[in-house]
């Protein structure tokens, strides 16, 4: 495998830039709205965003300085002033609108105008925020921290939650949210979007409380299989331990386990090959204790 190695020191903003959003990806956008001090709205996305505590509730995004003069961004200069920000999450219904008004408008212009969305008042904060938006933070900036004195440096705008607005129809019966109903949108590189619909989404569960067994643990003749992926290394080794030989036997008289066994009986290569894909099927429909079994079967 070939490696490009690249030295941040000797490399253009531009090619940094390029590189690093292409590869920490994808990546949640910030469609962030914030007034000056004469009350003048400005509404821009930003990618370099995301969710850094829960309580107190935090949110961090980072706007750029311009690489081409080093100057600040509206977004920026308004929040050192204001101290205030609405932090909208644009979906994949909004996601044009949303792209419009990263445009370089002039100082002044209203990116809600000009993209055509709804400015809604605020009740903690004075700038807006924007109606056609599923989820809506208004938030005291705390903070901002200044990464770098060149032209692309970031400036990280750390803001406490004061109140949060959601949508109730991407809500699950529960009270959360429904990651379907929510229509996300995320930034990849260059032009390049992501959009969350089902197809796309998957359930992993979360680790055990008690200490899985780790891949180390897992039988050789399974760990160096020719088919079976890291992952799902990594969803066998999460399991506490593994069945008994005598479940293991048992389930030699499940219908498809009991059918790959009698099938190939005299072909044991072929029948190990079956159970591996068998296998790696159970485990990828999250059915991990029968996916255990059959592979436990190639050992026998």
């Amino acid at each position: 495998m070939s490696v490009k190695t690249i030295d941040p020191q000797q490399a253009q903003a531009s090619e940094l830039y390029a590189l690093m959003s292409g590869a920490v990806a994808p990546r949640p956008i910030a469609f962030a709205s914030t007034t000056d001090t004469a009350g003048n709205v400005n509404l821009s996305p930003f990618s370099f965003f995301n969710l850094f505590s829960a309580k107190p509730p935090i949110l961090v995004f980072s706007p750029l300085s311009r690489m081409r003069d080093n100057s600040s961004k509206h977004t920026l200069e308004n929040v050192l002033a204001t101290k205030e920000v609405v932090i909208n999450i644009g979906n994949y219904d909004l996601v044009e609108q949303m792209s419009l008004a990263s445009t370089e408008y002039d100082l002044g212009v209203n990116e809600f105008i000009k993209s055509g969305l709804t400015p809604a008042a605020s009740e903690r904060v004075k700038p807006p925020r924007v109606q056609e938006a599923p989820v809506a933070f208004e938030c005291r900036v705390n903070d901002v921290i200044k990464l770098g004195a060149e032209g692309g440096a970031g400036n990280l705008v750390l803001c406490e939650v004061l109140l949060m607005h959601v949508n109730e129809n991407i809500l699950e019966e529960n009270g959360k949210i429904d990651s379907v109903k929510l229509n996300a949108v995320a930034r990849m590189g260059g032009d390049d979007y992501l959009h969350a619909i089902p197809e796309s989404i998957f359930k992993l569960p979360k680790p055990n409380r008690n200490k899985g067994m780790g891949v180390d643990q897992i039988p050789d003749f399974i760990r160096n299989s020719s088919i079976l992926t890291g992952s799902n290394l990594g969803r066998l080794g999460n399991t506490e331990k593994m069945p008994t030989d005598e479940e293991v036997t048992a389930f030699q008289s499940d219908p498809l386990v009991s059918y790959i066994l009698t099938k190939y009986r005299h072909d044991p290569a072929k029948q190990r090959k079956e159970l591996e894909v068998l296998g790696k099927k159970l485990l990828e429909d999250n059915q991990v204790a029968q996916a255990w079994k059959v592979l436990l079967l190639m050992g026998l």
